[in-house]
């Protein structure tokens, strides 16, 4: 099996530092995940909106990767497993400064109450 048949973009670039429908909208988030198809770069399961999971289903691409600092595992929709993939176009993580949660300026005092479970 192929890269492009997992799922997976060698060429392709993150979106941004952050989750992208979170910060259009001035949400926050709790941990980011790159799609490793397009770039696409969504807050994770555990954060209230739950983006990376929304862009799978919007867009049938089943493999995201971890887009947090030492952080590199990647993920199969599709089968529900974690695997270790090739190296992706950097960066690999966001800034090692931004804070988590993020971003800086958003993320309520209250935040561990609003983790989605």
């Amino acid at each position: 099996m192929t890269s492009s048949d997992r799922g997976i973009n060698l060429d392709a670039e993150p979106s941004g530092t952050g989750c992208a429908e979170c910060l259009r909208t001035g949400k926050w988030w709790l941990h980011l995940r790159r799609c490793a198809e397009c770039g696409h770069v969504g807050c994770c399961d555990n954060s209230p909106n739950q983006h990376a999971t929304k862009h799978f289903r919007a867009t049938g691409h089943p493999v995201i990767c971890s887009f947090e600092p030492g952080e590199e595992w990647f993920y199969d929709y599709r089968t529900n497993e974690f695997f270790a993939g090739p190296e992706l176009r950097p960066p690999s993580s966001h800034p090692p400064d931004q804070p988590v949660p993020g971003p800086r300026g958003k993320v309520p005092a209250d935040w561990q109450d609003l983790l989605a479970q």
